[in-house]
């Protein structure tokens, strides 16, 4: 599995909305997103909007393809793009920006046990 953590500002005077909006996410939404590879998905948001999510998924384009190929997330982006700053027109689960790993616990304890 792939590990993805990802960085979005959401606009702060829009935090408490958006928190709102992920209480209650429309079942067939996530539906899809089962359905197309985005697992143990969390967004993590700090109160300035800082926006970090996380996923594991056998391929993260392949993921996004998945949902770009859905009615709902269509849906989803076109009511959620308002919430963000600086996508300049694209849509926030493809205008995210991806952060590097530089740690994994297992990974380290793995090559340790294994040396």
């Amino acid at each position: 599995m792939e590990r993805v953590c990802f960085q979005l500002q959401v606009k702060a005077e829009r935090v408490e909305e958006y928190k709102l909006r992920h209480a209650a996410v429309w079942p067939e939404m996530l539906q899809a997103l089962k359905d197309t590879g985005w697992h143990n998905y969390s967004l993590f948001l700090r109160a300035d909007g800082l926006l970090i999510g996380y996923l594991e998924t056998p391929s993260i384009e392949a993921a996004q393809a998945g949902m770009a190929a859905t009615e709902v997330n269509a849906r989803w982006q076109a009511e959620m793009a308002e919430f963000f700053e600086d996508l300049d027109g694209v849509a926030p689960d493809e205008g995210f920006l991806r952060l590097e790993e530089v740690f994994h616990l297992e990974d380290q304890l793995g090559a340790a046990e294994g040396s």
